[in-house]
């Protein structure tokens, strides 16, 4: 299977300044914004689950793993009309024009989002199931899994029982970073130590996400060193 590239083509806009076009930053916010909206379409209408994810990469190959409660009819839909749509956003952030050097500016918004699609399939094994919450606890809280391996058997199965997993086959990533990319290297200085100061980590992480991408002088400066040092 072909590799999944972020896209170049894209059925979000995305202005040139905020396209990611690297694939290892794509599946790393992904991954690190791992709770998603799965978006499929019904004849009704789209239909969308809010839902932690497990995003893995082996080769070429990019899936998205999770399971919704067998009462949603979510898993209906993807079984009936398998392409799907993922929505992965992190951080975000209001802009005050404050943080510019000119007066003629008007306030924006910096977030990350990475749209993925792909082609679904359900299962409801036990097997597989149990695959998947393996995968999970050790993502959110490790220490469940001594728990989790405690309670009875009759209680166990009973929980997969209520549940329906499954599994994107990823076929292209659309990812979009608004990080004042194109403002000076000193407004974007002046975003950052600004967004860094946010009690909101929702807020602050804006201003991390930014420092990653080598935008404003400090962050420059550092990858400046940090190059110099492998020389």
């Amino acid at each position: 299977m072909r590799r999944a590239v972020v896209a170049e083509q894209n059925n979000v806009y995305i202005p040139e300044h905020f396209r990611v076009r690297d694939h290892a930053d794509a599946i790393r916010f992904m991954q690190a914004n791992s709770f998603a909206i799965l978006v499929s379409s019904t004849d009704e209408g789209p239909f969308a689950t809010h839902l932690p994810l497990v995003v893995r990469e082996a080769g070429e190959r990019v899936t998205i793993r999770g399971h919704v409660a067998k009462a949603n009819p979510h898993w209906g839909y993807l079984e009936k009309q398998s392409n799907c749509l993922t929505i992965f956003h992190g951080p975000h952030a209001y802009i005050s024009p404050a943080n510019y050097t000119t007066r003629e500016v008007v306030p924006t918004w910096n977030y990350g989002a990475v749209h993925v699609y792909g082609k679904a399939r359900v299962f409801s094994a036990p097997e597989e199931l149990l695959g998947v919450l393996h995968e999970l606890i050790p993502m959110f809280e490790p220490a469940y899994a001594e728990q989790w391996a405690s309670l009875g058997e009759a209680y166990r199965e009973g929980m997969l029982r209520n549940i329906i997993g499954f599994e994107i086959a990823v076929t292209k990533i659309e990812a979009k970073f608004k990080l004042s990319q194109n403002r000076s290297r000193q407004e974007q200085e002046n975003i950052i130590g600004s967004l860094s100061a946010a009690a909101d980590t929702t807020v602050s992480d804006v201003s991390q996400l930014m420092q990653e991408q080598c935008l404003g002088i400090t962050a420059r400066r550092e990858n400046g060193d940090k190059a110099g040092k492998k020389k």
